[in-house]
């Protein structure tokens, strides 16, 4: 079981208490979460989900879900009238500061990574964008992402990562002085920054997470690296059934 599934910031905690306390982080920061990833990242968070939907490659009639999708900024990018896109997210907060900014073609669906209100062999594509972090288990989250995807549907992770060694230096410098400051000046909750923060220091790097993806059933599982490390995009395949090609 990886490293974050028992904690919460610098704390041990039950996974129970862990969730709780997630939830309550983006209820804190729901309507002001969008507004500190631009000032987090300088905005390239943006070129990263761009990044990301492109590898999606969104087509007509494909059932889509962007698991985690808080706001629905990635799910906007997704969407179009000719197939189906929804935000699965726990947060209600979150998602209804999304519906206020009228998303089109876009549902919105309540429900946690380890279990999706979906059926089994349902959706073509699962997207996550720094959601993976935030689950109770992972290696529960990827199975039920194995769950729902449809043989030969694909799951795409953004998520940050190790950056390369040279600016690794600078780059915990920023992570660790700076945005729980940035936390508390502009969303007003730095705990929650604070919490963010350390859930990316443990989160696996790059291998460990491709391991994962292998470890849970996912085929042709590859990353690439983005900004020298400081955020990657894992993507996996579910194999199709034994004796059977692919879609």
């Amino acid at each position: 079981m990886t490293r974050l599934s028992r904690t919460f910031g610098y704390q041990s905690v039950e996974e129970n208490e862990r969730e709780q306390r997630i939830r309550r982080v983006f209820e804190a920061v729901a309507r002001r979460y969008d507004l500190m990833n631009d000032l987090m990242s300088m905005g390239i968070h943006r070129l990263w989900k761009r990044t990301l939907v492109r590898l999606a490659a969104p087509r007509a009639g494909q059932l889509i879900v962007d698991l985690a999708g808080g706001t629905g900024d990635v799910a906007a990018r997704l969407a179009a009238a000719d197939r189906v896109v929804a935000v699965c997210d726990p947060s209600v907060p979150m998602m209804q500061v999304g519906r206020a900014r009228g998303h089109r073609h876009v549902q919105w669906l309540a429900g946690t990574g380890e279990n999706m209100p979906l059926p089994g062999g349902s959706v073509d594509t699962i997207t996550i964008a720094f959601g993976i972090r935030n689950v109770t288990r992972i290696e529960d989250a990827l199975a039920e992402a194995l769950r729902v995807l449809k043989p030969g549907g694909r799951f795409l992770c953004l998520e940050f990562s190790t950056p390369w060694a040279p600016v690794r230096p600078f780059y915990n410098f920023f992570s660790f002085a700076v945005i729980p400051r940035l936390g508390a000046m502009v969303a007003q909750a730095p705990e929650a920054y604070t919490y963010l923060v350390e859930s990316i220091r443990r989160f696996p790097d790059q291998r460990s997470f491709q391991a994962l993806m292998q470890q849970a059933g996912f085929g042709d599982v590859s990353y690439r690296n983005l900004s020298l490390g400081i955020a990657c995009i894992h993507v996996g395949t579910k194999p199709a059934p034994a004796g059977k090609g692919s879609r």
